[in-house]
């Protein structure tokens, strides 16, 4: 047995681990060599890893090459294993927060929240420059609706006039797996009864929100993005979420697509279409979460909810260049989304601006409250675009707003990447054991099929170092927040790439971008630490690139205050997507 034995690495004790400015804690990239295939080439390497003798040989050196054996699986670590990453309830020291009161309902939370904000990030505030390109906010559609022009069902008529577009094969958006005429006009309806009457439920009274295909909302089936998953796992009510957001009176317009089983970071789906970027069609749009970044992204809906069980809101987010927002692990409930990674996902939300994040969070939240901060950069591990655009931001708001940059080191970043990609696996394939096996594999897409043999793959050894190695990361991220309020990343490696031509029916395997697009967003989803990103810049191609904060359990409110700072300093630069519709105006391009 000598030939498949390898020496682990031995990690010091946490508390020995130097988190200084100068400490000689090795930066290790990602181990990832294998080239980027689609079409015949996955299917053939399916066939391969679905065999009996050779398969398990495959998925050995798939693991030892990624530096999986040596960094998890066979390693040596005395912290004990940490099975959440849930946060004790505590008041966190916030400058400039409102808290919210007790016992309200969402339509009264979305009122406090609405309250909240400034005048200055309307669309009417923007000259009528044509080079300056504005996206309808909530608070715009909710003033339109008061004036009666347009009304929400012009609006959700509109939506579906621009959502058959979208489906024409010269575009071939591929946003929406599911949504119903009926249903969408029939609350659209009742939305404007009520303006009619003076009555609006709250501010977001017929706004269209899009819900991804991981989360249950009636009247539709919940495929997670598969053929078959909601033939076994019918739905049978609203997710929790979902309810908050209907009794606030906006209108859900349908499921979007996304990555099958969320097993992925591009967003192509063989069962229901690649997901293209509105800023460019012959990109990814990224995911798991990519009918719902895409659809704000065209204009199709000021907001949508994602699931975030590894960057999968915040990565699509920021390919696409609109708000992707994660609370701290444990403040919106789970009930009735899909259990496929049950100790690091949860949902998030997509938005066209930071204050629609905020009145959409102020829904489906049930306790929440409404700085000069000290931040620390980790930028390097990026392409040059990205790590300029970045830079170049943060200088631009610690000088306007006075914020202090603090160097610290936060160590193991590989490590935690490989030991998250352990825990989602194995997750994964446990919640859908009791199917898998009754299932015929040629209902699930091919490359889905790749993921589900590499998750099948990791044993009992591998998810307890796996979480041995979340206790450290959490240690070091306690330590790190003792001397700064946020982590400040770019949200992405890479911004987005292109599509294959072979792609579309099998899915693709690219390894290489994939660690790329969630080596920054790991955190949030393996310690259940809260996070926010939104654009700051273009890359020479013209693709979005965007910047992400972390921050300590709770933050919330510090978080939403400096992402809207930033996208007050950057949301005049911000570019139309070439596929785009303003839903407000009679009139589409």
């Amino acid at each position: 047995m000598g030939l498949f034995r390898d020496a682990g690495k031995a990690y010091k004790p946490a508390p020995e681990v130097d988190l200084g400015a100068h400490s000689d804690e090795f930066y290790l990239h990602a181990n990832v060599k294998a080239p980027r295939v689609a079409g015949l080439l996955v299917k053939i390497f399916v066939w391969i890893l679905e065999s009996p003798i050779l398969g398990w040989i495959v998925l050995y050196m798939l693991k030892k090459d990624n530096l999986v054996q040596r960094l998890v699986s066979v390693a040596e670590i005395q912290e004990p294993p940490l099975f959440t990453a849930t946060h004790s309830s505590e008041d966190i020291s916030e400058q400039s927060v409102t808290p919210v009161k007790p016992n309200l309902s969402p339509a009264e939370r979305v009122q406090e929240a609405a309250s909240c904000l400034p005048p200055c990030l309307d669309s009417s505030s923007f000259s009528d420059s044509a080079s300056q390109f504005k996206r309808p906010t909530i608070r715009d559609f909710f003033r339109a609706y008061k004036s009666g022009e347009p009304t929400p069902l012009e609006v959700a008529r509109r939506f579906l006039a621009a959502a058959k577009e979208t489906e024409d094969p010269k575009l071939h958006m591929a946003f929406f797996i599911s949504y119903s005429h009926e249903d969408i006009l029939r609350q659209a309806e009742e939305s404007s009864r009520r303006y009619r009457r003076g009555t609006p439920i709250s501010m977001m009274d017929g706004v269209l929100v899009a819900i991804k295909d991981e989360i249950d909302c009636m009247p539709y089936p919940t495929t997670g993005g598969t053929r078959w998953l909601h033939k076994v796992r019918p739905c049978i009510e609203d997710a929790s979420c979902v309810k908050q957001l209907r009794s606030c009176g906006a209108i859900l317009v349908g499921k979007t697509n996304m990555h099958e089983l969320g097993a992925g970071a591009s967003g192509i789906n063989p069962h229901y279409g690649a997901t293209r970027n509105p800023y460019d069609i012959n990109k990814i749009s990224g995911g798991s979460s990519s009918g719902s970044a895409a659809a704000v992204c065209a204009g199709l809906c000021p907001v949508a909810l994602g699931v975030d069980g590894g960057g999968s809101v915040r990565m699509p987010a920021a390919l696409c260049g609109v708000v992707g927002f994660k609370p701290t692990s444990g403040r919106l409930s789970n009930s009735g989304i899909l259990p496929l990674n049950w100790t690091v996902g949860m949902p998030g939300i997509l938005a066209a601006t930071v204050e629609d994040a905020l009145i959409t969070y102020a829904a489906i939240c049930d306790h929440l409250p409404f700085s000069q901060p000290t931040f620390l950069q980790w930028f390097n591990d990026s392409t040059i675009d990205i790590r300029n655009c970045c830079d170049q931001t943060l200088k631009m708001l610690s000088q306007h707003y006075g914020w202090k940059i603090v160097d610290v080191t936060v160590p193991e970043i590989e490590e935690m990447r490989l030991a998250h990609y352990v825990t989602i696996g194995s997750e994964c394939t446990a919640s859908l054991a009791p199917h898998l096996s009754k299932l015929d594999h040629a209902e699930i897409g091919w490359d889905a099929r790749v993921a589900l043999s590499v998750y099948g793959s990791f044993s009992s050894r591998d998810y307890l170092n796996a979480q041995r190695i979340r206790n450290r990361q959490m240690y070091f991220h306690k330590e790190i927040f003792k001397s700064a309020d946020v982590i400040v990343t770019p949200t992405t490696g890479v911004t987005a790439y292109p599509l294959l031509s072979d792609a579309a029916d099998t899915g693709e395997l690219d390894y290489i971008n994939g660690a790329a697009l969630v080596r920054f967003s790991i955190a949030g989803n393996f310690l259940g630490l809260p996070a926010v990103t939104l654009l700051v810049g273009y890359d020479k191609g013209g693709l979005p690139i965007g910047l992400q904060f972390i921050g300590r359990p709770w933050s919330e409110a510090t978080l939403l205050h400096l992402a809207f700072a930033m996208q007050t300093q950057c949301i005049k630069s911000y570019k139309r997507p070439k596929v785009f519709y303003d839903l407000l105006k009679k009139e589409q391009a």
